[in-house]
Protein backbone atom coordinates (compact mmCIF):
# COMPACT_ATOMS: atom_id res chain seq x y z
CA UNK A 1 0.00 0.00 0.00
CA UNK A 2 1.39 3.35 -1.09
CA UNK A 3 0.29 6.69 0.10
CA UNK A 4 1.37 9.68 -2.43
CA UNK A 5 1.21 12.45 0.11
CA UNK A 6 2.12 15.94 0.87
CA UNK A 7 2.06 16.49 5.05
CA UNK A 8 0.51 20.12 4.96
CA UNK A 9 -2.57 19.04 2.50
CA UNK A 10 -5.36 18.40 4.64
CA UNK A 11 -6.75 15.81 2.37
CA UNK A 12 -4.19 13.87 2.48
CA UNK A 13 -4.51 14.13 6.63
CA UNK A 14 -7.62 12.67 6.51
CA UNK A 15 -6.55 9.64 4.83
CA UNK A 16 -3.53 9.56 7.21
CA UNK A 17 -5.79 9.39 10.31
CA UNK A 18 -7.81 6.45 9.38
CA UNK A 19 -4.68 4.50 7.94
CA UNK A 20 -3.20 4.90 11.81
CA UNK A 21 -6.71 4.10 12.97
CA UNK A 22 -6.96 0.68 11.25
CA UNK A 23 -3.19 0.51 12.51
CA UNK A 24 -2.41 -0.22 8.49
CA UNK A 25 1.32 -0.21 7.17
CA UNK A 26 2.13 1.77 4.36
CA UNK A 27 4.65 3.57 2.61
CA UNK A 28 4.26 7.06 2.20
CA UNK A 29 5.51 8.70 -1.08
CA UNK A 30 6.14 12.60 -0.23
CA UNK A 31 4.92 14.81 -3.59
CA UNK A 32 5.78 17.87 -4.04
CA UNK A 33 2.80 19.73 -3.93
CA UNK A 34 3.62 23.28 -2.95
CA UNK A 35 5.28 25.12 -4.16
CA UNK A 36 6.62 22.47 -7.18
CA UNK A 37 3.05 21.53 -8.49
CA UNK A 38 4.65 17.74 -8.64
CA UNK A 39 0.75 16.28 -8.16
CA UNK A 40 0.78 17.38 -11.71
CA UNK A 41 3.52 16.24 -13.31
CA UNK A 42 3.24 13.74 -16.19
CA UNK A 43 4.09 10.85 -13.83
CA UNK A 44 1.01 11.58 -11.55
CA UNK A 45 -1.17 12.23 -13.94
CA UNK A 46 -1.07 9.08 -15.07
CA UNK A 47 -2.02 8.12 -11.42
CA UNK A 48 -4.93 10.69 -11.23
CA UNK A 49 -5.66 12.95 -13.99
CA UNK A 50 -7.53 15.73 -12.20
CA UNK A 51 -4.17 16.23 -10.57
CA UNK A 52 -4.79 16.15 -6.95
CA UNK A 53 -3.86 14.54 -3.82
CA UNK A 54 -3.81 12.03 -2.23
CA UNK A 55 -3.36 9.28 -3.96
CA UNK A 56 -3.77 5.42 -2.64
CA UNK A 57 -2.41 2.65 -4.52
CA UNK A 58 -3.22 -0.46 -3.55
CA UNK A 59 -3.08 -4.26 -5.48
CA UNK A 60 -1.80 -1.87 -8.29
CA UNK A 61 -4.94 0.13 -8.46
CA UNK A 62 -4.76 3.60 -8.11
CA UNK A 63 -7.36 5.58 -5.66
CA UNK A 64 -7.65 9.41 -5.47
CA UNK A 65 -9.80 11.67 -3.79
CA UNK A 66 -9.90 11.42 -0.39
CA UNK A 67 -13.17 10.69 0.83
CA UNK A 68 -13.25 7.93 -1.73
CA UNK A 69 -10.34 6.34 -0.41
CA UNK A 70 -11.82 6.53 3.19
CA UNK A 71 -14.84 4.17 1.86
CA UNK A 72 -12.50 2.04 0.14
CA UNK A 73 -9.90 1.54 3.29
CA UNK A 74 -13.09 0.83 5.50
CA UNK A 75 -14.93 -1.49 2.94
CA UNK A 76 -11.16 -3.61 2.44
CA UNK A 77 -9.72 -3.46 6.05
CA UNK A 78 -12.62 -2.73 8.42
CA UNK A 79 -14.33 -5.92 8.69
CA UNK A 80 -15.64 -5.05 12.21
CA UNK A 81 -17.97 -2.31 10.62
CA UNK A 82 -15.96 0.24 13.44
CA UNK A 83 -15.83 2.99 11.27
CA UNK A 84 -18.57 2.51 8.54
CA UNK A 85 -22.15 1.28 9.09
CA UNK A 86 -23.68 -1.50 7.94
CA UNK A 87 -27.43 -0.13 8.53
CA UNK A 88 -28.42 1.13 5.64
CA UNK A 89 -29.79 4.55 6.97
CA UNK A 90 -26.65 4.92 9.26
CA UNK A 91 -24.46 4.09 5.94
CA UNK A 92 -26.20 6.47 4.31
CA UNK A 93 -25.61 9.40 7.02
CA UNK A 94 -22.25 9.15 6.79
CA UNK A 95 -22.15 9.09 3.15
CA UNK A 96 -23.94 12.31 3.43
CA UNK A 97 -21.47 14.09 5.89
CA UNK A 98 -18.81 12.74 3.71
CA UNK A 99 -20.01 14.35 0.47
CA UNK A 100 -20.77 17.73 2.75
CA UNK A 101 -16.70 17.51 3.32
CA UNK A 102 -15.80 17.09 0.18
CA UNK A 103 -18.04 20.29 -0.92
CA UNK A 104 -19.25 22.18 1.30
CA UNK A 105 -15.67 22.35 2.90
CA UNK A 106 -14.04 22.96 -0.38
CA UNK A 107 -13.75 26.48 0.08
CA UNK A 108 -12.50 25.91 3.63
CA UNK A 109 -9.69 24.47 1.67
CA UNK A 110 -9.03 26.99 -0.85
CA UNK A 111 -8.78 29.49 1.83
CA UNK A 112 -6.27 27.28 3.52
CA UNK A 113 -4.06 27.52 0.60
CA UNK A 114 -4.49 30.49 0.10
CA UNK A 115 -3.67 31.85 3.57
CA UNK A 116 -0.54 29.08 3.44
CA UNK A 117 0.59 29.13 -0.37
CA UNK A 118 -0.98 32.23 -1.82
CA UNK A 119 -3.15 29.83 -3.98
CA UNK A 120 -5.72 32.04 -6.42
CA UNK A 121 -8.97 32.62 -4.84
CA UNK A 122 -11.43 34.97 -3.74
CA UNK A 123 -10.45 34.84 -0.17
CA UNK A 124 -13.66 36.86 1.11
CA UNK A 125 -15.85 34.72 -0.85
CA UNK A 126 -14.40 31.27 0.05
CA UNK A 127 -13.99 32.27 3.47
CA UNK A 128 -17.98 33.43 4.02
CA UNK A 129 -18.75 29.99 2.61
CA UNK A 130 -16.08 28.22 4.48
CA UNK A 131 -17.93 29.75 8.01
CA UNK A 132 -21.22 28.52 6.78
CA UNK A 133 -20.33 25.25 6.46
CA UNK A 134 -18.62 25.29 10.10
CA UNK A 135 -22.22 27.22 11.43
CA UNK A 136 -23.97 24.14 9.88
CA UNK A 137 -22.08 21.51 11.44
CA UNK A 138 -21.38 23.06 14.70
CA UNK A 139 -25.69 23.41 14.87
CA UNK A 140 -25.78 20.04 14.07
CA UNK A 141 -23.34 18.97 16.90
CA UNK A 142 -25.50 20.96 19.30
CA UNK A 143 -28.47 18.97 18.07
CA UNK A 144 -26.72 15.94 18.90
CA UNK A 145 -25.68 16.87 22.03
CA UNK A 146 -29.16 17.96 22.99
CA UNK A 147 -29.88 14.21 22.16
CA UNK A 148 -27.01 12.69 24.18
CA UNK A 149 -24.66 12.14 21.41
CA UNK A 150 -21.30 12.96 21.18
CA UNK A 151 -20.57 12.25 17.09
CA UNK A 152 -21.06 13.31 13.78
CA UNK A 153 -23.60 10.04 13.13
CA UNK A 154 -24.72 7.53 15.46
CA UNK A 155 -23.45 6.32 18.83
CA UNK A 156 -20.26 6.00 17.88
CA UNK A 157 -17.52 7.24 16.21
CA UNK A 158 -17.35 6.90 12.30
CA UNK A 159 -15.70 7.90 8.69
CA UNK A 160 -17.65 11.20 9.25
CA UNK A 161 -15.14 12.45 11.93
CA UNK A 162 -12.09 11.96 9.79
CA UNK A 163 -13.39 13.37 6.47
CA UNK A 164 -14.89 16.41 8.62
CA UNK A 165 -11.89 16.84 11.59
CA UNK A 166 -8.86 18.72 9.16
CA UNK A 167 -11.14 21.40 7.90
CA UNK A 168 -12.62 22.49 11.31
CA UNK A 169 -9.30 21.96 13.11
CA UNK A 170 -7.27 23.84 10.70
CA UNK A 171 -9.57 26.76 10.11
CA UNK A 172 -6.93 29.24 12.42
CA UNK A 173 -5.15 29.14 9.35
CA UNK A 174 -6.93 31.13 7.30
CA UNK A 175 -7.85 33.27 9.91
CA UNK A 176 -10.91 31.82 11.56
CA UNK A 177 -10.97 31.09 15.39
CA UNK A 178 -13.16 28.15 16.74
CA UNK A 179 -14.48 30.07 19.28
CA UNK A 180 -17.62 30.97 17.89
CA UNK A 181 -18.36 27.23 17.27
CA UNK A 182 -18.11 25.67 20.95
CA UNK A 183 -20.32 22.30 19.82
CA UNK A 184 -17.04 21.78 17.02
CA UNK A 185 -14.84 22.83 20.08
CA UNK A 186 -16.28 19.87 21.86
CA UNK A 187 -16.16 17.43 19.37
CA UNK A 188 -12.77 18.04 18.51
CA UNK A 189 -11.46 17.42 21.82
CA UNK A 190 -13.57 14.01 21.43
CA UNK A 191 -11.87 13.27 18.17
CA UNK A 192 -8.27 14.13 19.14
CA UNK A 193 -8.97 11.01 22.04
CA UNK A 194 -9.52 8.65 19.08
CA UNK A 195 -7.21 5.50 19.02
CA UNK A 196 -4.77 6.05 16.36
CA UNK A 197 -5.40 9.84 16.45
CA UNK A 198 -2.11 11.64 14.84
CA UNK A 199 -1.68 15.47 14.08
CA UNK A 200 -0.37 17.17 11.83
CA UNK A 201 1.04 21.24 11.96
CA UNK A 202 -1.63 23.66 12.47
CA UNK A 203 -4.03 21.01 14.43
CA UNK A 204 -4.17 23.33 18.12
CA UNK A 205 -3.49 20.77 21.04
CA UNK A 206 -5.93 22.81 23.56
CA UNK A 207 -9.22 21.15 22.55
Amino acid sequence: MILYDFELDENCYKVRLLLSALGLAHEKITVDMHPGGEERSEAMLALNPTGGLPILMEDGVALHGAEAILLALAHRHDPGRTWLPAHPARFGEVAKWLHFAAVDFAPAVMARRNALFDAPCDIGDVTRKAKHALRILDDHMTIREFDGAAWIVGERPSLAEFSLFPSVALSRDYGVEHEAYPALRRWMRQVRGLPGFITMPGIPGYH
